[in-house]
Order: structure tokens, then sequence, then C-alpha cells
């Protein structure tokens, strides 16, 4: 087994048989860790996440966006039956050590090269374990050692006025100029609310923008995301909502739903958020707090999140 760093790599591996993935992020939440990874391939990755599915038993979901690969796994270890073809890659094993996370991946033939050098090469990556090379029909296989990160789910709510503005691109910059500033901006998910609401600017929704951080830079994303609010909106009821970890509980998802069917209250929304332990903040006003909350619930379900219900 050998130790190599991402330069290491770089300057070893220059085959043009190697494509390098763009970032490679891990988020933990108890036992759950959520990798996400960006492939070199627009829609390449959809082949990955197949085969993953069908051979790592640690694996409880995966889906592509765009380029963007999502798994969510258990901690574990699970030895791989590779098949050419069948069963030809996925995770070993996954394993959190102090800080970091380490994720074991195997595959056969190009499958194994995409497990070792072309993961090792990606930002976010601290180093691999290097166990075999892979390419023609042989095994690769290798350990992915990368940060153990949070996610952080803010819902955000009224930033406009009937006048001029829009969450949705308000929401979305903001998530940009956080990138800018260092955060890991992750998604943007638009989550339509009740529809005769007389309460609407006009088409009446809300934004749930998801971020990977470290542990002890949370508290400064959630300071830094309200100062921007607070500067750039244009209504006198912007709120915001904190989900963090991995798992929406179905509380929460029961009231994002009644929230797409029907008026909800700004007190109903603050005991779901307190009885959930979830923060709500107001950053100019109340009402946003019952959409940014609601769009906590649904931030995972994109089909759901954009239905309308008349």
């Amino acid at each position: 087994m050998e130790i190599l760093k991402r330069k290491d790599l770089k300057e070893r591996f220059t085959d043009t048989w190697v494509a390098p993935y763009e970032k490679v992020i891990t988020m933990v939440d108890n036992d759950l860790v959520e990798i996400v990874e960006y492939h070199p391939c627009i829609s390449g990755s959809h082949w990955i996440v197949h085969q993953y599915k069908n051979t790592s038993n640690l694996i409880l979901n995966a889906y592509r966006d765009g380029n963007k690969q999502v798994f969510l796994t258990k901690i574990g270890k699970n030895p791989l039956n590779l098949k050419a073809s069948i069963n030809a890659a996925g995770i070993e094993e996954v394993k959190v050590i102090d800080n970091e996370v380490k994720v074991t991946h195997a595959g056969l033939a190009g499958a194994g090269v995409g497990a070792c050098m072309c993961r090792g090469m990606a930002e976010g990556v601290n180093y691999i374990e290097l166990m075999d090379t892979g390419g023609g029909s042989k095994l690769g296989k290798a350990a992915v050692i990368t940060p153990k990160m949070e996610k952080v789910v803010i819902g955000i709510d009224d930033t406009d006025t009937k006048d001029e503005g829009a969450t949705w691109t308000m929401a979305h910059n903001i998530g940009v100029q956080l990138k800018k500033e260092g955060f890991e901006y992750l998604d943007h998910v638009i989550v339509q609310l009740y529809p005769h609401n007389p309460h609407k600017t006009q088409n009446c929704v809300s934004i749930a923008l998801t971020f990977a951080v470290l542990s002890s830079e949370v508290d400064s994303l959630i300071e830094r995301i309200s100062e921007l609010l607070k500067e750039n909106t244009l209504s006198d009821k912007t709120s915001i909502a904190i989900l963090k970890g991995l798992k929406i509980p179905k509380e929460l998802r029961d009231y994002s739903m009644k929230a797409k069917t029907s008026m909800v209250s700004v007190k109903q929304a603050e005991d779901v958020a307190d009885k959930l332990n979830i923060q709500v903040i107001a950053i100019t006003g109340d009402q946003g707090k019952i959409g940014a909350l609601a769009a906590l619930g649904l931030y995972n379900d994109l089909e759901e999140a954009v239905k309308v219900y008349y």
C-alpha cells in the first residue's frame, strides 16, 4: 500500500487514460456519511451511480445531478463481489477517524482507475491509500481520505416585495458570495408553497441552500448568511431556518407538505421548529419563518418540492 497526495498522483500518472475528478466532499451525521463527488464527465457518472448501487450494500441511496454524484452510506465494511459489467465497482468500507473520512473504493478495469487515480487527484482529497492501480482488465482499489464535514441546509423566504425582487435569485447570489468566501455551496432548491396564500408576492416559493462545512465553520456560516440577507433583502418579513445533519424528521416533512397544501401560521412554524430543535431566525420579520422552515423538509425531494397543489 502506498500513501499518495494529490500532487504525487498528478506527477506520476500523466497518462491519457486518467481523468481527474473535480472535487470530493464527505459529510458525517452519526452513523451516516454523504459522499458528494464531481465526476470529470457530465453524464458518465450515471454508470458509476448505477454500478455502485448494484454492488455496495453500504449505500442507502445514490443519484446523479449533472456531473455531481451523491452517495448516502452507512459507516461499516462490506467486501465486494465484483463481476465485470454487472457489479464492476463499488464502496467496500466507510470509516470515520478523528476529523477525516476514509472511503475504500474498488473497481474492475476503468472503474478501478476511477476508484484510485481519478478520485485521488480531486480537490478536497487529503490523500489516498493506493492498493491496486487498475486499468486494462485489472482490479483497482484505493482508500480516499477527505476532511470530515457537516451538512447545513438554510431555508430562506420573503426577501422580495410586490414591486421588486426575487427570492430565488437573491438566495443563489448569496450562495455564490459565500462560496467566494470559502464556504462549500452545494445546492439550491426551489420549494413551491401554497399558491392561494394571500400574503404571497407572486409565485409563492421558498428556497433551501445546502452547504458542506467543517464543524468549526457552522456558526460563521449562519452569521454570514444573516448579514448578507440583512444587507440585501427588500422585505420586512425575511427569515431563515437551519437544518443540520443528513436526516429530515418525518414531522418536518409533514409540516412542509402542509405548507404546500394549506395556510400555515407563524405560530405553527415556530412550534414545529421548537419541537424539532430547529433554529429559526427573523432577519427583518417573522412571516418568512413559515416558508423558510418548509423549504427544509423537501430540499432532498426535488420532484415533490416543485409540485403545485391547487
